[in-house]
């Protein structure tokens, strides 16, 4: 059978968060002609083995938390069997492909044509898609946004291949008793707290003596310690050095660490140690599209490539920031930018807020202060920090009492607030107004001029001295 001929105004390689945004606004705001073309699930990472899965296992952790915790409140809460890792596991899914659903129909609503298939360049204007039933489709387009996404990597170590990585987390059948989690950034950090606070026994292997390393110093001390508190194994500056698989399930880890050479024999091993982009199968240097030394799309300011009709944003090109919001922001400017005229349309990457769910979770925003002190100088910083123990631990004996922490940066004569650090508990949600008044150049007089409300933590933010 010939392939079929199609040719449009954009076309959107990649159905996650960012190329969605950018092909409904380009189609249903603009009315030109959009594809998107999409080989996995609808709603990319995020929706499927990202953010939305794993907010939803970290209110597990958190009520299964609750439920410990509730004795100090005067309550008796007994459980009649453990944590039921299937039906959870199973009714998280179906919500999942709820959402797949509610995807595709969103593009329906906006005159999106949506392909299920592996997109390949031919050149630079034109793609074969090679759908589900192998039916080709070639689409010449006008310009096309490369928004594939990346994927979790593997270390090369021997036995590797016994190890899931994040994706994988998504498909565990049960629970396991005992897991080893390797990485020492955000992904690897949630799991891992989620792991341990659902009742696994949890060891988390670290290359340096701290996690979240592009954090704060603060976040950084205070997680650790609070990890290594409730009880999970942080293994320092260690290495994994060779994984086998001892049959029913058990893998034997074996490492080196701070402490020396040793093996943990656990039910699963968890590979988060980076991410790369998707980009092997799309046949993209018939285009003369630039990467750089990572392999992701080189893009200015504006999600242009060094090809004029290509453009690129996401997980996939190196501007950075691997976070579904910045994605769907850069992809709406895009298509402002491309189809509606809007000239200087573009997202300034410049204090973008984030959140790790940690336990305790943790909200960042602008500079940490080694950072502000190396752009400002050290004379020109002044720091306010808060450390205090949150209300909900009023009734908690002291060794149960989680940390909560906060931390201003403010630079000049003026105290322009240039980082927001907090940890504790509702960081994750008080960080979403503050965030806002460092985006608009709050300094710390306009946080102190705010009246403070009580009783919370986030009035120590307008109260700090």
């Amino acid at each position: 059978m010939a392939p079929i001929q199609k040719e449009c105004d954009f076309l959107v390689l990649g159905g996650g968060s960012g190329g969605l945004a950018c092909a409904r606004r380009a189609s249903g705001m603009y009315g030109a002609k959009a594809i998107v073309v999409e080989v996995k699930r609808l709603g990319g990472t995020c929706v499927n083995v990202g953010c939305v899965p794993k907010k939803i296992t970290w209110y597990a952790a958190a009520i299964q938390e609750t439920l410990h915790e509730a004795k100090n409140y005067g309550f008796s809460v007994t459980q009649d069997k453990p944590f039921d890792w299937k039906y959870f596991s199973d009714k998280r899914a179906a919500y999942i492909k709820r959402l797949n659903g509610i995807y595709e129909k969103n593009l329906v609503n906006d005159k999106v044509e949506y392909l299920h298939g592996l997109a390949a360049f031919v050149d630079p204007h034109k793609v074969k898609v090679t759908l589900d039933d192998n039916t080709e489709v070639n689409i010449t387009a006008k310009k096309i946004l490369v928004a594939v996404g990346g994927y979790p990597v593997v270390p090369d170590v021997p036995g590797a291949e016994h190890g899931i990585t994040s994706d994988g987390f998504f498909e565990l059948p049960e629970q396991p008793k005992k897991v080893a989690v390797v990485g020492a950034g955000y992904i690897a950090v949630e799991l891992a707290g989620m792991f341990n606070a659902l009742g696994t026994e949890t060891h988390l292997f670290i290359r340096h003596d701290k996690f979240l390393r592009t954090f704060d110093p603060m976040v950084q001390d205070k997680v650790v310690e609070e990890y290594e508190r409730q009880g999970i194994h942080l293994h320092k500056k260690s290495t994994p050095k060779k994984v086998t698989d001892l049959g029913g399930g058990k893998k034997k880890v074996e490492y080196s660490d701070s402490n020396g050479e040793g093996s943990v024999d656990v039910d699963c091993l968890l590979w988060a140690v980076g991410r790369a982009p998707e980009l092997e199968k799309l046949n993209l240097d018939v285009t003369g599209v630039k990467l750089n030394e990572k392999q992701h799309v080189i893009t200015d300011e504006y999600q242009n490539t060094n090809v004029e009709h290509i453009y690129s944003l996401g997980d996939a090109c190196d501007r950075g920031y691997e976070l579904t919001p910045v994605a769907i922001a850069a992809g709406r400017r895009l298509a402002d930018r491309l189809f509606g005229g809007i000239k200087d349309a573009k997202l300034v990457y410049d204090n973008i807020p984030s959140v790790v769910f940690s336990h305790p979770c943790v909200g960042s925003i602008g500079l940490t202060e080694p950072a502000a002190r190396e752009k400002y100088g050290d004379e020109n910083i002044k720091i306010y920090k808060s450390n205090f123990t949150a209300m909900y631990y009023s009734m908690f004996e002291q060794e149960d009492k989680g940390p909560t922490s906060f931390k201003l940066v403010c630079a000049g004569k003026e105290e322009k607030v240039v980082g927001l650090h907090i940890l504790g508990i509702g960081s994750d949600e008080m960080l979403q107004g503050f965030g806002v008044a460092v985006k608009m150049g709050a300094t710390k007089k306009d946080f102190d001029s705010c009246v403070a409300i009580h009783p919370t933590s986030a009035e120590e933010l307008v109260t700090m001295k």
